[in-house]
């Protein structure tokens, strides 16, 4: 009888670590599809939306765009790691991620609309804009942090293979650079057309994230049943086993590597996003459809690269390796976009190629890293991901609030002679995201990985876009 359950245990096991097939590994990538077209509208147009149309009067509006940006990065730190803890005691991965996803859904188009409560109350103070803003903004952030931690902590629960947990962490890497690019190319549409006034410019920031999200939500409906199809194999054993105790992490000083890693990887990306309109615009004196064209074209390499990077059979080495070529990459990105002058704009485009793959390398296996630190601690995944992304949040939030509190307002055609002008936005985008790899690429040399290259680690039963 001992015999027959423990052959039972061992062919459950053997089943866990067997590699994912396309159909799973594909109907997890597009599970985070709004929150990355979101992000990205977030990231990319809220400052400049919030400075150039959504705020009054100009003599405060840096810091009150600063504020409401940091508010909804607050909101959002606080609730991954609390969220993360209700995760590990009660699961239900996918309502928790199904209730998030609507929640964005609601509350992003009132982030880039009209203040309601400046509406409802018939005051335009700045105060007033500030606090509606930064409440909607914190509403979204909510949702958008309850459906990134139930995401990420299914991973641990689908598959005990570490090459198909790293193609998971790559297909939804390349499935997030689909939704930007769906972003980028309304974005491109809408604002290559002519606005003759503060209205119609004000119209154009609003139309660009409603339709992104009405048309990506829709898509999102549409792949609901596939998603829901992908079985979580290891949530029964996740109940089963006792919770972890948060300290059982804290003894770990892997625990702290991959935390600083991710959270200096997620810095790269997200105050790079942040600045990278402002930089082309401003900066280098490019047209205005360059705020599409150019974070398109970051999108378009991170997508191939993120396609490419879940053929690879991975161990702790490898990850390692690729992170490492990717921080090197940022590097050098960062010095030439620190240097750049205006008149040679057109480098930019090269320097978008070679960020893209940088991002795509540095994402992938930063956050494969994570997956690497759960092993098999099921039941702790929760605090892992809501804990992690908690510094990752709160770190992006402050560094964002610093920069935009001391941008300058400057006219972009000063930017086009020979001198560079070395504003916060070059600073911002060049030399913090350069230093940050340099950081993480040190920390990561330091890292002692389990080595997954063993039976468990085996490429996918079918590739990504066979």
């Amino acid at each position: 009888m001992v015999h027959h359950s423990t052959s039972e245990e061992s062919s459950e096991e053997a089943q866990n670590v067997q590699p994912l097939g396309r159909l799973a590994t594909l109907s997890y990538g597009v599970g985070h599809m709004l929150n990355d077209i979101t992000s990205a509208c977030w990231f990319t147009y809220l400052l400049l939306f919030l400075t150039n149309m959504g705020l009054s009067p100009r003599l405060k509006m840096l810091w009150d765009a600063a504020t409401v940006m940091l508010s909804g990065q607050v909101a959002d730190a606080f609730t991954t790691i609390f969220v993360g803890e209700l995760i590990d005691r009660y699961g239900h991965f996918k309502l928790w991620h199904a209730g998030g996803s609507l929640l964005v859904a609601v509350s992003f188009s009132s982030v880039f609309g009209s203040c309601l409560p400046c509406k409802v109350m018939g005051s335009n103070s700045t105060t007033l804009q500030t606090i509606g803003y930064s409440t909607f903004a914190a509403i979204f952030n909510v949702g958008w942090a309850v459906t990134q931690v139930s995401h990420m902590s299914m991973v641990n629960c689908m598959t005990l293979n570490p090459t198909s947990r790293v193609s998971l962490a790559s297909c939804r890497n390349a499935f997030s650079m689909v939704a930007n690019l769906s972003l980028y190319a309304i974005a491109l549409c809408v604002f290559s057309v002519y606005a003759k006034d503060y209205v119609d410019i004000k119209l154009q920031y609003s139309v660009v994230p409603v339709l992104s999200a009405v048309e990506l939500y829709k898509f999102s409906m549409r792949l609901c049943v596939l998603f829901s199809s992908c079985r979580l194999k290891l949530q029964f054993e996740c109940r089963k086993l006792s919770g972890i105790s948060w300290t059982h992490w804290f003894k770990k000083i892997l625990y702290y590597q991959v935390a600083l890693v991710y959270m200096l990887t997620r810095l790269v990306a997200n105050v790079s996003q942040a600045l990278l309109a402002s930089y082309v615009t401003k900066e280098l004196g490019m047209g205005r459809s360059s705020k599409a064209s150019v974070p398109a074209i970051i999108y378009i390499c991170s997508f191939l690269v993120s396609v490419v990077l879940q053929e690879i059979r991975w161990s702790g080495l490898r990850l390692k390796i690729f992170f490492t070529a990717g921080a090197i990459l940022w590097i050098f990105s960062g010095a030439g976009v620190f240097v750049l002058p205006g008149r040679m704009h057109n480098l930019m485009y090269p320097l978008s190629v070679i960020i893209g793959a940088a991002n795509a390398l540095m994402m992938v296996t930063g956050i494969s890293m994570e997956s690497m630190l759960v092993g098999e601690d099921l039941n702790g995944s929760g605090f892992v991901y809501g804990s992690l992304s908690f510094v990752d949040k709160l770190s992006c939030g402050l560094a964002l609030y610093a920069l935009e509190s001391y941008q300058e307002s400057s006219d972009p055609m000063q930017k086009l002679d020979n001198h560079i002008s070395y504003s916060v936005t070059r600073y911002g985008l060049g030399v913090i995201p350069a230093t940050c790899a340099l950081i993480s690429a040190a920390i990561t040399y330091t890292m002692k990985l389990p080595d997954a290259c063993s039976a468990r680690s085996v490429t996918l039963v079918e590739p990504l876009l066979a």
